[in-house]
C-alpha cells in the first residue's frame, strides 16, 4: 500500500501531536469543602486534555468568558453538577475536555449561581491559557471579576429583604418548650425558566438564600444519599444538600432498618402534617437491610421547588430512644446562612430527643398551603416488602 508524501507528512504530524499531548488533572473542591480548582490556571497546547476530578460537595466545571466569569458561555463546555457524598474517598467522577487551540478558556462553578452563596462569586474559577500576571486577561483579573460579582450578590442579599430581616422573630417548637427562629414569610416569585430548548413560566414560594429555580437540566440530577451504614451509623450521608427543581434525591438504605420521613423544622421528629392534622409528608416506610447485604433498596424523591425540605428516621432503638433524637436527620435546601440551617435543625431534634416522635395523634402544624415541596417517584424493586416482612425484620435489625 502506497501513500502520497502529503499523506505521510500529515500522518507523521498527527502522530507526533498525539505522542506529545499532555493530560492535566484538575481537582474540583476537596474533602474540607474548599471552593477551589487546583491548580487554578494552566497553560496547555492543542491536543492536551484537561480532566476535572470532582471531590466532596456538588460542583461543576462550566465554561464562561472573561467578560462574564459567572455566566455560562452559550455552547461552551459544561460538566453538569457532580454531587459527591462526604464519605466518598475514591473513584471520584471526572469530566474531560480536549484543548483545541491556544486561545484562553475560562471556567467557573455554577453552584449557587446568582445568589449570595455563588461558588463562582467566592472565587471558584479556573483558566486555561490565560494571560500573564499584569496583563488585561490575567487569571488574577478574571478571579477578581468573579469575586466582585460575589460581593454584589452578597450586598443585594443584605438589603431590606436580607436573610437577617427574614428571620428576626422567634417562636416555640411544635412540641416541647424549645425556642426556635420563626419561619419567615415566603416570597412568591414568578419567573420565566429556560432550560436547553424548553421555556416555561413558574410561580413558586421561596426564601432569601434559596437556590435559583432553574433546573440544571430537563431531567434533573440524581443526588445519592446513603441512609445508615455497615457499622450501624445513624446518619444520612451527606446530611444536607442543595438541589434544584427536577433533581432527584435518591435515598439508598444500608444496614439496619431506617426510613426517610418528611417532617418540619419546628417538629423535626414528627411526620409533616397540614393545619387540619392530615399527614402530607413523604415517607419511604421502613427499609430493613441485613448485615452483609450487597444490594440496597432505594427511595426516590423529586424536588419540586427551592423551599427547604426536612427529613428524619422514625426508627427507635431497643431502649425506646429514637434515631431522630440521636441526630439522624436530613435536609434539602436549608438556608445555611440563616438561623434555620441544618445544624439548628439537627440540634433541635437532639434537644427534643424525639419527644412525641411518630405519634399519629399529635397534630403538628408544619406544612404551608398543603404542599410538601417534593414528590415521591417510587422505590426500586428491592425496596418493596410486605408489612409482615417489615415487622419481622424490624425486630431483628433495630
Amino acid at each position: 500500500m502506497f501513500f502520497s508524501t502529503a499523506a505521510r507528512l500529515s500522518f507523521a504530524l498527527a502522530l507526533g501531536l498525539s505522542a506529545s499531548a499532555k493530560v492535566y488533572d484538575i481537582q474540583v473542591g476537596d474533602a474540607s469543602g474548599a471552593l477551589t480548582y487546583s491548580p487554578e490556571a494552566i497553560s496547555a497546547n492543542p491536543g492536551d486534555q484537561v480532566v476535572f476530578h470532582f471531590h466532596q460537595k456538588n460542583h461543576t466545571a462550566t465554561q464562561s468568558s472573561f467578560a462574564a466569569p459567572c455566566t455560562p458561555l452559550q455552547g461552551g463546555f459544561d460538566s453538569g453538577f457532580h454531587p459527591v457524598p462526604a464519605n466518598q474517598t475514591d473513584n471520584f467522577p471526572t469530566y474531560t475536555i480536549t484543548v483545541q487551540d491556544t486561545k484562553p478558556l475560562w471556567f467557573h462553578c455554577e453552584q449557587g449561581a446568582n445568589t449570595a452563596a455563588s461558588h463562582c462569586g467566592k472565587g471558584m474559577v479556573f483558566a486555561v491559557n490565560c494571560g500573564p500576571d499584569g496583563s488585561p486577561n490575567s487569571f488574577s483579573a478574571f478571579k477578581q471579576a468573579a469575586l466582585q460579582i460575589g460581593a454584589e450578590l452578597q450586598a443585594a442579599a443584605a438589603s431590606s429583604s436580607s436573610i437577617a430581616a427574614q428571620y428576626s422573630g422567634s417562636t416555640t417548637a411544635a412540641y416541647g418548650t424549645a425556642t426556635i427562629p420563626a419561619e419567615p414569610s415566603p416570597i412568591v416569585v414568578t419567573e420565566t425558566i429556560t432550560v436547553e430548548t424548553s421555556s416555561w413560566v413558574t410561580v413558586y414560594s421561596s426564601y432569601v438564600g434559596s437556590p435559583e429555580p432553574t433546573p440544571s437540566s430537563l431531567s434533573g440530577n440524581v443526588i445519592k444519599v446513603v441512609v445508615g451504614g455497615a457499622n450501624g451509623e445513624l446518619t444520612y450521608t451527606p446530611d444536607h444538600v442543595s438541589a434544584q427543581p427536577r433533581d432527584i434525591i435518591s435515598f439508598e438504605f444500608h444496614q439496619k432498618n431506617h426510613t426517610a420521613t418528611q417532617s418540619s423544622f419546628a417538629a423535626p421528629c414528627v411526620r409533616l402534617q397540614d393545619a387540619s392534622g392530615n399527614v402530607v409528608g413523604l415517607d419511604s416506610g421502613f427499609m430493613p437491610v441485613a448485615d452483609g447485604a450487597t444490594e440496597f433498596p432505594v427511595f426516590n424523591v423529586t424536588v419540586n421547588d427551592t423551599a427547604p425540605l426536612w427529613f428524619y428516621c422514625r426508627q427507635h432503638k431497643p431502649d425506646g430512644s429514637s434515631h431522630c433524637g440521636a441526630g439522624m436527620v436530613f435536609a434539602v435546601n436549608a438556608v445555611e446562612d440563616s438561623p434555620r440551617n441544618f445544624s439548628a435543625f439537627q440540634a433541635l431534634a437532639e434537644k427534643l430527643n424525639g419527644t412525641a416522635a411518630d405519634n399519629s395523634s399529635t397534630v403538628i402544624h408544619g406544612a404551608s398551603k398543603g404542599s410538601n415541596g417534593a414528590m415521591a417517584v417510587g422505590t426500586a424493586a428491592s425496596a418493596v416488602f410486605s408489612l409482615g416482612a417489615v415487622a419481622a425484620a424490624a425486630a431483628l435489625l433495630l
